[in-house]
This record gives structure tokens, C-alpha cells and sequence, in this order.
């Protein structure tokens, strides 16, 4: 699925703006007005735009409605509807009648309109789910009772719901239009071989392929009568994308029916070779130390929506900190966001949705019930639904160095390795790339009693010792990690050590002579200890903390106001340590 690109032969028309919105109490019939809506921003989530306790927590359904207007030129194309995500199940109307359906809340989907517009002015209405259940990915434990629904989301983070990414309506040639395009390659650092993979529907004569470099400079050229035909581009002398020096190219495909281009897309693309090897990560042969965060689309007001000036300043104070690298925890990020982290540079481990893996799961990570995972949940058909989409999407990203197929399982349980063992040949099967696969590891799934080691590149370990596990015994918590990190490196002695979580609540302005816990200097020195452990270890690969700002929980008894583990507050003021990441960053 191609991002939406306007051209010479393609026209994109933005629907973000005020909608309609209605919660649903009583059955609403799609055909008609929304009866007394309120006004709702997209995108952005609906939660935090209204002041109504029952409306932000509402679990169930709601609509979203707007109109679209439709020319006389732009009905003589193909006519394709397009959301970059809504969570987390949408239902889509037009003109009263049901046109598609798409579960699964962080990646895009999109509707071919012809047979359902009109010329003028046309309804549009999305009927919108945030339930969540041992069949959903992520998962939560769905209840219901005379019709109305609950639900406890099995991990750490608000349930923010609604229509979060752009929604956009393109046209294409309806003789013949480009559906896909995966730039394969292979090089050998210097000399790269491009084996562009183009999906067409529709009948043409003749297909060019472009490639263009950043200065818009053609550097090569195909021309054939088929698909088959654009193979084997070479680019003799290859400028590398490089972490935090990024170089794009473009690859422009262009279709022609007697002489004339009726359909043309360009897709950007880096070349970068990725590996793992010696217990380390090597970049175009070249070990990188990932320095950076586990992070969240989160911002006040608008929860998970879509916001570029919030992307872009995430990423401008990040490189200003000197991180190089960050998680999609726990999903993909928005498109825009990916884009930006190519021409930025970062290292982008790319995360499924795949969080909540644990039955009986526990913010505090104690007291986790016995309860079988694999043996009350039903996550397989959906877990790979969200795998296909985002390998789907993001195949083109060289940011994209890693993919996380899950956060957290419980991968010491019984039935974890039958279960991740498929997981993980289905995505090798679709990636191309081969990328490094990870699954960061509970603090339960110790080595001693993990199933799944074996199955993945990198060990990923989110641990909190010194918090969850010997809360203010940092001489303790020293010691214990060590000792783990010891033992994982002699199970797996050719495997990189990632930390993908690790960090301490803390309240910003919070000061304490006696360095107690939730005070800014115990945060500092809950992170002092960390880095004390890993550079004592030459198999330890990054270090990504958690978090990188404060972010948005259900209430909780040890949740004041959210999850205060950021750096960041959650509107991006900075705690001490900043400062102090800064100082070991730009060093190491």
C-alpha cells in the first residue's frame, strides 16, 4: 500500500478537520444525520477533546461524521479512501452504506469508492470500536452486561481510541494505476543492484524506472513492455544511508499507454546493509552502540493523534540529547513519523501492536496469576494480520533495522515457543530483508526459565532492577543485574544484549537530600548504576530507556497522573537527567 503522493496524474484531497461525533447508546441508522453530535478534531483521539468523564472513558462504540465534495474531473478517475489508522476497528459508511471494514488500530487501510460517490457533496460516517479482548492484538479482557461493555487493557498505557492519522481521498487512472512498489537490492556497499518489486492493476503499453539521487539527478534508466522488464538498476558508486547522516534515493515508476503517463509514483529508499553478528549490531559493517528511547505517541489533548510539530520536535531534542535510535513502543508509528525518521537518520526498531501477551498481567510486574497465556489467548490470526501490515508498510524504511514482534509475552510459560516459533518463521517469510527480529523479554522471563532465546537475533530485556525488582537497594539491584546479564551472555554467547526498557517513576521538581525514590536525584543515580553494568559488558548493544516523556495511564494505585518514567515531562520539559544522557551520549 502506497503512502498517498500527489502528481502529474494523482490528486490528494485531505478530510482532516472538525467531524461529527456521536457515542453510541442506542442503535443510529448510518443513512441518517448523527442526532445531536458534538465536534471532533481528526486527527487525534477523541478522549481528551471532551470534558465529560463517561465520554473519555467510554468503552464501545462511537461515530465519527463529515462530508466530502466530488468534481465532475475527480469522478472520472478511480476514487480510493484512505485511513492511516483508526483504533482500534472502524466501520466505514458512504451515503448511508457500508463500503469496507478494517480491525486493528495502527496500521492503514483504504476503500475503493467507485459505484459508491456522486458528483457533489457526499456523507461519509465511520462507526468506531476501542474493545479489546483475548482475540485482539493488543489484548485486554472484554466484559459485557445488558449491553454495555468493559474493558481492562493488559498493559501500561491509556486506551486512547479514534480516528488517529490522516484520513485522505486519492484518484488514480482507472485504465491502469500502481498498487505497490518494494525497492530490493543488493550491494555490496559500493556497487548496489536495485530489483524493484511493482504491483499493477489495470493494462499498459510501456513502464519507465527511474532512479533519481537527492539532488534530483537521474542516475539510471529502464524502459519495458512489462514489469519483468525494470530489473537490475545499477548505482555504480553508492552514497550510503548512514545513522544520522542519511541519504535517499528515489525510484520513480511510470506507466504509459501510447506514449502518454497515465499513472507515476516515486518512492523514496536508502541503502544500508544490517546485521548481527560477533554479539554485536553492525551498520554497513560498522558496530553502532543504539543510544535513545522506548517512546510513545503521546501528547496532551490529542493522545495518540497524528501531529507533525509533536514528531518533530521529539526528534529534533532527541538529536540534540545525541541518541541515534528508538522503539515504536508499543506499535507502528504514524507514516509521518517514519518518513522523517529516514531523512533524520535514526534507527528505528519497529514494534506490532503485539503488547498485552501475558494473562493475569500486573503494571507493577508482581503477582502474576498462574493462568496459561497460551492456553486462554487467541491472538495468532490477529497477531499476523498486524505483522503482514506493518512489514507491508515499512519494507521501504532503511530507519527500519529491527522488527519487534511483541512486548512482553510471557515467553517462560508453557506452549511460548510453539507459539513465537510461528511467529517468527511468518516474518522472516515476508521480509525480504532478512532484519533482525526481537521480543523484548518481562522481568519474569528470566534465562533460567525463558522458552523463546533461541528463536530470536537479539535478546531484548526490559528490566528494572533498582524500581520493580530491589526498589531503592541500588547496590542490590547492581549486583543482581550482573549476575543476569552474566548468565544470558553464557546461554547465548554470539547474541547481542539490547535493553529496550529500563528507567524509574519520577516527579519532575522532585528533590531529595536522601536520594529517595521518585526524586530527581534517584533518578540519576537509578541510571548512573544501569550504565555502570553495561559498559562493563561488550556484548551489551544499546540502551534504550524508558521513557522518553511521561505518558498517559489508566488510573492506578501507582499511577499519579500517568506513568512518570519519562526524561521528559509529558509536555516535553525536561528532568535532570537529560542533561546528564546528553553528556554520556555525545561521548559514546
Amino acid at each position: 500500500m502506497l503512502y498517498p503522493e500527489s502528481n502529474e496524474c494523482r490528486m490528494v484531497t485531505s478530510l482532516d478537520g472538525f467531524w461529527n461525533f456521536k457515542v453510541e447508546n442506542q442503535p443510529i441508522d448510518p443513512a441518517q444525520p448523527l442526532p445531536n453530535p458534538l465536534t471532533m478534531a481528526v486527527p487525534a483521539s477523541f478522549n481528551d477533546q471532551v470534558i465529560d468523564q463517561q465520554i473519555r472513558n467510554h468503552d464501545g462504540y462511537f461515530w465519527y461524521q463529515t462530508t466530502f465534495n466530488v468534481s465532475k474531473m475527480q469522478l472520472a478517475q478511480r476514487n480510493v479512501l484512505r485511513f492511516g489508522s483508526v483504533t482500534h476497528e472502524a466501520t466505514v459508511y458512504v451515503n448511508g452504506k457500508q463500503v469496507g471494514y478494517h480491525q486493528g488500530g495502527f496500521t492503514p487501510f483504504e476503500i475503493e469508492l467507485d459505484g459508491h460517490i456522486h458528483l457533489g457533496e457526499n456523507d461519509l460516517k465511520v462507526r468506531v470500536s476501542n474493545l479489546l479482548s483475548n482475540k485482539t492484538i493488543p489484548v485486554g479482557k472484554l466484559t459485557e452486561e445488558n449491553g454495555n461493555y468493559h474493558v481492562d487493557p493488559n498493559f501500561d498505557f491509556f486506551n486512547y481510541a479514534g480516528i488517529h492519522r490522516p484520513v485522505k481521498l486519492y484518484t488514480t487512472s482507472r485504465t491502469a494505476h500502481i498498487d505497490e512498489i518494494v525497492v530490493k537490492y543488493d550491494t555490496d556497499l559500493k556497487q548496489t543492484t536495485v530489483n524493484p518489486e511493482v504491483k499493477v492493476t489495470g493494462d499498459f503499453d510501456q513502464v519507465v524506472a527511474e532512479i533519481l539521487d537527492e539532488d534530483g539527478n537521474r542516475i539510471e534508466r529502464v524502459q519495458g513492455n512489462s514489469l519483468n522488464e525494470i530489473q537490475k538498476m545499477v548505482i555504480s558508486d553508492t552514497h550510503l544511508w548512514q545513522p544520522m547522516n542519511a541519504y535517499l534515493y528515489r525510484l520513480k515508476i511510470s506507466l504509459l499507454v501510447e506514449d502518454e503517463v497515465i499513472d507515476t509514483y516515486t518512492q523514496e529508499f536508502g541503502v544500508r546493509k544490517v546485521e548481527v553478528k560477533d554479539a554485536g549490531v553492525y551498520i554497513n559493517d560498522q558496530p553502532v552502540y543504539l543510544k535513545g528511547f522506548g517512546r510513545h505517541e503521546d501528547f496532551p489533548i490529542i493522545g495518540k493523534g497524528m501531529n507533525r510539530a509533536v514528531i518533530n520536535h521529539d526528534h529534533q531534542t532527541m538529536k540534540w540529547m545525541h541518541a541515534n535510535a528508538f522503539r515504536t513502543s508499543h506499535y507502528p508509528y504514524s507514516e509521518e513519523e517514519m518518513q522523517l525518521a529516514d531523512r533524520d537518520g535514526f534507527l528505528v526498531i519497529d514494534e506490532v501492536p503485539a503488547v498485552g501477551l501475558y494473562a493475569g498481567f500486573s503494571v507493577s510486574m508482581m503477582g502474576q496469576k498462574a493462568a496459561n497465556t497460551w492456553k486462554t489467548m487467541q491472538t495468532m490470526d490477529a497477531h499476523k494480520q498486524v505483522i503482514q501490515e506493518t512489514i507491508t508498510r515499512d519494507q521501504n524504511h532503511p530507519s527500519v533495522i529491527m522488527w519487534s514482534v511483541a512486548n512482553e509475552p510471557a515467553s517462560q510459560q508453557e506452549g511460548a515457543h510453539e507459539y513465537f516459533k510461528e511467529i517468527t518463521d511468518y516474518t522472516r517469510q515476508l521480509d525480504w530483508q532478512h532484519l533482525p527480529l526481537v521480543a523484548p523479554k518481562i522481568a519474569s522471563a528470566t534465562v533460567d526459565v525463558d522458552l523463546t532465546g533461541d528463536l530470536f537475533d537479539v535478546i531484548a530485556l526490559n528490566r528494572y532492577y533498582g524500581w520493580y525488582i530491589d526498589f531503592n537497594d541500588l547496590d542490590q539491584a547492581k549486583s543482581d543485574l550482573m549476575t543476569e546479564l552474566q548468565k544470558w551472555h553464557q546461554k547465548f554467547p554470539d547474541k547481542p544484549i539490547l535493553f529496550t526498557e529500563f528507567g524509574a517513576d519520577t516527579l519532575s521538581g522532585m528533590h531529595s537530600i536522601n536520594r529517595e525514590p521518585y526524586s530527581e536525584e534517584y533518578q540519576h543515580d537509578y541510571y548512573q548504576m544501569n550504565f555502570d553494568v553495561f559498559d562493563q559488558c561488550d556484548f551489551v548493544c544499546g540502551e534504550l530507556l524508558w521513557n522518553f516523556a511521561d505518558f498517559a495511564t489508566p488510573a492506578g494505585l501507582i499511577r499519579v497522573d500517568g506513568n512518570k518514567k519519562g526524561v521528559f515531562t509529558r509536555d516535553r520539559q525536561p528532568k535532570q537527567i537529560v542533561y546528564d544522557l546528553k553528556k554520556r551520549w555525545e561521548n559514546k
